[in-house]
Protein backbone atom coordinates (compact mmCIF):
# COMPACT_ATOMS: atom_id res chain seq x y z
CA UNK A 1 0.00 0.00 0.00
CA UNK A 2 1.37 3.24 -0.85
CA UNK A 3 1.39 6.31 1.42
CA UNK A 4 1.99 10.00 1.25
CA UNK A 5 2.43 11.57 4.77
CA UNK A 6 2.66 15.35 5.39
CA UNK A 7 3.50 17.28 8.25
CA UNK A 8 5.04 20.35 9.75
CA UNK A 9 2.14 22.86 8.67
CA UNK A 10 0.71 25.01 11.83
CA UNK A 11 0.09 29.00 12.80
CA UNK A 12 2.62 31.51 11.58
CA UNK A 13 2.46 35.16 11.65
CA UNK A 14 2.73 37.16 8.15
CA UNK A 15 6.45 37.46 6.74
CA UNK A 16 7.32 34.19 8.68
CA UNK A 17 8.59 30.94 7.51
CA UNK A 18 7.05 27.07 7.79
CA UNK A 19 8.76 24.03 6.29
CA UNK A 20 6.59 21.40 5.09
CA UNK A 21 7.41 17.32 4.60
CA UNK A 22 6.00 14.50 3.01
CA UNK A 23 7.31 10.80 2.98
CA UNK A 24 6.61 8.47 0.72
CA UNK A 25 6.54 4.72 1.78
CA UNK A 26 5.08 1.64 0.25
CA UNK A 27 6.01 -0.90 -2.06
CA UNK A 28 7.35 0.49 -5.15
CA UNK A 29 9.98 0.86 -7.68
CA UNK A 30 10.64 4.52 -7.58
CA UNK A 31 9.09 7.68 -6.93
CA UNK A 32 8.76 9.86 -10.48
CA UNK A 33 7.86 13.66 -10.15
CA UNK A 34 5.98 14.42 -6.36
CA UNK A 35 4.30 17.82 -6.20
CA UNK A 36 2.59 20.19 -3.35
CA UNK A 37 -0.85 21.46 -3.94
CA UNK A 38 -3.21 23.31 -1.95
CA UNK A 39 -6.92 24.07 -1.15
CA UNK A 40 -8.84 26.69 0.05
CA UNK A 41 -12.88 25.97 0.90
CA UNK A 42 -14.64 27.56 -1.65
CA UNK A 43 -11.42 27.23 -4.28
CA UNK A 44 -9.88 24.71 -6.84
CA UNK A 45 -7.42 22.52 -5.43
CA UNK A 46 -4.06 24.65 -7.03
CA UNK A 47 -0.40 23.23 -7.66
CA UNK A 48 1.77 25.05 -5.78
CA UNK A 49 5.44 23.61 -6.89
CA UNK A 50 6.69 19.97 -8.25
CA UNK A 51 9.65 18.54 -8.63
CA UNK A 52 11.22 15.55 -11.03
CA UNK A 53 13.53 12.54 -10.02
CA UNK A 54 16.37 14.75 -11.48
CA UNK A 55 15.22 17.84 -9.50
CA UNK A 56 13.69 19.82 -11.82
CA UNK A 57 11.66 22.54 -10.54
CA UNK A 58 8.17 24.21 -11.03
CA UNK A 59 6.45 26.75 -9.52
CA UNK A 60 2.68 29.00 -9.22
CA UNK A 61 3.75 32.29 -10.16
CA UNK A 62 2.12 33.58 -6.45
CA UNK A 63 4.79 31.27 -5.00
CA UNK A 64 7.64 32.13 -7.09
CA UNK A 65 10.24 33.67 -5.08
CA UNK A 66 9.06 32.99 -1.84
CA UNK A 67 8.66 29.04 -1.69
CA UNK A 68 11.45 26.70 -2.29
CA UNK A 69 10.61 22.90 -3.64
CA UNK A 70 13.56 19.85 -2.83
CA UNK A 71 13.73 16.29 -2.34
CA UNK A 72 16.14 13.50 -0.61
CA UNK A 73 15.84 10.17 -2.58
CA UNK A 74 17.27 8.43 -0.58
CA UNK A 75 14.78 8.97 2.13
CA UNK A 76 11.79 9.24 -0.35
CA UNK A 77 10.96 12.84 1.45
CA UNK A 78 10.54 16.68 -0.01
CA UNK A 79 9.93 19.13 1.23
CA UNK A 80 8.62 22.84 0.58
CA UNK A 81 10.30 25.52 2.34
CA UNK A 82 8.00 28.49 2.46
CA UNK A 83 9.21 31.86 3.13
CA UNK A 84 8.01 35.30 3.42
CA UNK A 85 4.43 33.77 4.37
CA UNK A 86 0.93 35.90 3.39
CA UNK A 87 -2.56 35.60 4.93
CA UNK A 88 -3.72 34.17 0.85
CA UNK A 89 -1.25 31.43 1.23
CA UNK A 90 -3.77 29.75 3.95
CA UNK A 91 -5.01 26.67 3.25
CA UNK A 92 -4.53 22.95 3.57
CA UNK A 93 -1.40 21.51 1.57
CA UNK A 94 -1.35 18.04 0.11
CA UNK A 95 1.44 16.08 -1.30
CA UNK A 96 0.93 13.89 -4.41
CA UNK A 97 3.44 11.86 -5.94
CA UNK A 98 3.51 9.60 -9.01
CA UNK A 99 4.61 6.27 -8.14
CA UNK A 100 6.31 3.67 -10.67
CA UNK A 101 5.14 0.30 -9.85
CA UNK A 102 4.46 -3.10 -11.18
CA UNK A 103 2.11 -2.90 -14.22
CA UNK A 104 1.92 0.78 -14.27
CA UNK A 105 2.16 4.36 -12.47
CA UNK A 106 -0.10 5.09 -9.52
CA UNK A 107 -0.44 8.83 -8.41
CA UNK A 108 -2.03 8.64 -4.85
CA UNK A 109 -2.62 12.03 -2.16
CA UNK A 110 -1.71 12.53 1.41
CA UNK A 111 -3.99 13.70 3.85
CA UNK A 112 -3.20 16.87 3.77
CA UNK A 113 -1.69 19.35 6.34
CA UNK A 114 -3.30 22.97 7.33
CA UNK A 115 -1.44 26.09 7.02
CA UNK A 116 -2.53 28.66 8.67
CA UNK A 117 -1.26 32.57 8.07
CA UNK A 118 -2.56 35.08 10.63
CA UNK A 119 -1.51 37.75 13.66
Amino acid sequence: QLQLVESGGGLVQPGGSLRLSCVASGRFARVLTMAWYREDPGKERELVASISSTGDQAYADSVKGRFTVSRDNARNTMYLQMDSLRPEDTAVYYCQAEFLVLGGRLRPWGQGTQVTVSS
